[in-house]
């Protein structure tokens, strides 16, 4: 019985943390900062990739 629970709360941590990185990345971008790179490791983006946007 303690695998379903421990499942769902690994999941539900999981969201958490994926929807907390969304949060920073996002009010980092919108107040001209760069992301830290924990954040967008956790969103599955390159933080060198993300660096490169917009340049030529």
């Amino acid at each position: 019985m303690s695998t379903p629970r421990k499942s769902f709360f690994a999941t539900l941590g999981t969201f958490v943390e994926v929807f907390g990185s969304a949060a920073a990345v996002s009010n980092a971008v919108e107040g001209g900062r760069a992301p830290k790179p924990r954040h967008l490791r956790n969103l599955g983006i390159d933080a060198d990739a993300f660096r490169s946007i917009g340049k030529l």
